[in-house]
């Protein structure tokens, strides 16, 4: 059986993780400290970004952004219809409202043209999301918050608000560490980014995440860390780590704040991982560049995007669409599949299609894109001991499937 997405676990690797396990569990510090700080400075200085946070999740990391740019009950914040359901979960979270908008055809990431008719004086916030690890169009967007047009409409409310002066760019980069925009790396694209080291991403630390800050003056990226990471650690003003210092053990509670916050051991996996990840990157190119060779002699074969001259993908997936199929044939095509012993994915059901959404009113109907990619498309297995042979079993297994439900 060919698994889907698998993480990077081989003999040396194992053998190195469980080296700098070892010795995080020898040091005695296995919560929130020194290799926590490191694996954060190291991602800060390979995204080219100006302050990082390492937390439990991406979700974490989203939902505090949001609550330290002060979104609220009557807020708004724009995201796209096709993507998971966190990034719209952190903003019900907040109190706030998620206005859905609809994706491009050509690349599944949000559209700007539906992006800037959704917005509205209670806009506070846009979550573009890297679809795949694809970088979402970052200058219209930086220079659309930015335009006299919608900087007219923001009604800024708290001091976070009143100091950026318009709506917060927070990127859902959760697929995309490593991906590259005109030069520059994610997490140097936005005000704010944020990675996801769940299991089955790139780069990964068993579950994990992280919050890159970029944002502009009158800002201090280093005072705004420390916010965050009081935040996370049930607003308490020292963390652990702190308070070991002799006669530092008094601390303070300055807020209500959450526990979110990552630990040594599973940063210490995140270093190990950073430091071969351009050999991880290089190789789920190869298998990309191989799929995307196989494909291409079949007219119903949709490529997705993973490189232009301005984008290169972190290839995170491989979101085939298949041409003039309904999304049931999507699904006996996906259960053909898996009767060849290959196990294929869908990324993702839109998010207005999922039960608590249509409860609070929203519709699909009402991004028929999103739909659209939705329904044609399977993701194939892209993980770093995929070999090509296998990625050749993979073509032949979707080919005979399509053979199989189009007859």
């Amino acid at each position: 059986m060919i698994p889907f997405s698998p993480p990077r676990i081989d003999t040396k690797s194992i053998e190195a993780v469980a080296a700098a396990v070892a010795e995080v569990l020898r040091s005695g510090w296995i919560t929130t400290g020194p290799k926590t700080r490191l694996f954060e400075n190291q991602l800060t200085s390979y995204c080219g970004g100006k302050e990082t946070l390492c937390v439990n999740s991406a979700t974490a990391g989203m939902e505090l952004a949001l609550r330290w740019f002060g979104v609220k009950e009557g807020d708004e914040v724009i995201v796209p219809a096709y993507t998971y359901a966190a990034t719209a979960n952190v903003v019900i979270h907040c109190g706030a409202t998620p206005v859905f908008v609809d994706v491009n055809a050509n690349d599944f990431n949000i559209s700007l043209a539906a992006v800037k008719s959704a917005i509205t004086p209670r806009t506070k916030a846009i979550m573009p999301v890297d679809f795949g690890g694809y970088p979402c169009d970052y200058e219209e967007l930086n220079s659309l918050v930015k335009s006299k047009e919608v900087l007219a409409k923001f009604n800024a409310d708290g001091k976070e608000q009143k100091s950026l002066g318009r709506i917060l760019l927070l990127s859902d980069a959760a697929h995309s560490i490593g991906a590259t925009y005109k030069g520059k790396k994610t997490g140097s694209l936005a005000d704010v980014s944020v990675f996801s080291f769940h299991a089955v991403k790139n780069l990964t630390t068993a579950e994990g995440g992280a919050v890159v800050l970029n944002l502009p003056p009158p800002f201090d990226n280093s005072l705004i860390y420390n916010e965050l990471r009081v935040k996370s650690l049930h607003g308490q003003n020292k963390d652990a780590l702190a308070k070991t210092q002799k006669g530092n053990w008094r601390y303070d509670i300055v807020e209500a704040g959450y526990k979110c916050n990552m630990t040594d051991i599973m940063a210490v996996m995140g270093i190990m991982e950073l430091e071969r990840y351009q050999e991880t990157l290089d190789k789920r190119e190869k298998i990309i560049n191989k799929y995307n060779e196989l494909l291409s002699v079949y007219s119903w074969a949709e490529l997705p995007l993973s490189q232009t001259n301005d984008k290169q993908a972190s290839f995170h997936l491989f979101p085939l669409r298949i041409k003039g199929i309904t999304e049931g044939q999507r699904d006996e095509m996906i259960k053909c599949i898996f009767d060849k012993d290959v196990s294929v994915n869908v990324h993702f059901i839109p998010v207005p299609m999922m039960s608590f959404y249509k409860d609070l009113g929203y519709d699909v109907k009402n991004y028929p894109v999103a739909f659209d990619n939705y329904s044609r498309e399977i993701s194939l297995p892209v993980f770093y001991d995929l070999t090509l042979e296998q990625v050749g079993e993979v073509v032949r297994a979707v080919a005979a499937a399509y053979s199989t439900v189009t007859g």
